[in-house]
């Protein structure tokens, strides 16, 4: 009987130790090479994106207009994304987000903002 009981909470252990999940690390599912504001507008919905230019003015709601040197498109940026840094359309940034697609009524292009890199 000891032996079965031995058995069974090794077992049982062995198995705790497979269930336990590492978190994932978001910076390696992040884009690691900047793409352009045109080729982004023509990208898939949810696609990983990574998009360097200017936050050239607010539309209100979180949203954003953007530029770069091909165009601009809407960002949709969390206010606390912004970590209280102030931010001017001459102002560099990194922005690492996703396609986010829309088409009601027409199709709308937007890039959805995971992280800011200032």
């Amino acid at each position: 009987m000891k032996r079965f009981a031995t058995l069974v909470l090794a077992s049982g252990l062995s198995i705790a130790g497979f269930s336990y999940a590492q978190p994932v690390n978001q910076n390696a599912l992040a884009p690691t090479t900047i793409v352009s504001v045109k080729d982004a507008l023509n990208y898939k919905d949810n696609t990983p994106v990574k998009l360097q230019g200017q936050v050239v003015k607010s539309l209100g709601d979180e949203k954003y207009q953007f530029r770069d040197r091909t165009g601009y498109i809407t960002v949709d940026i969390d206010d606390e994304l912004w970590q209280g840094r102030p931010v001017s359309p001459t102002t560099q940034l990194t922005l690492i987000g996703e396609v986010d697609i829309d088409y009601k009524p027409t199709k709308r292009v937007e890039i959805d903002v995971d992280q800011i890199q200032f």
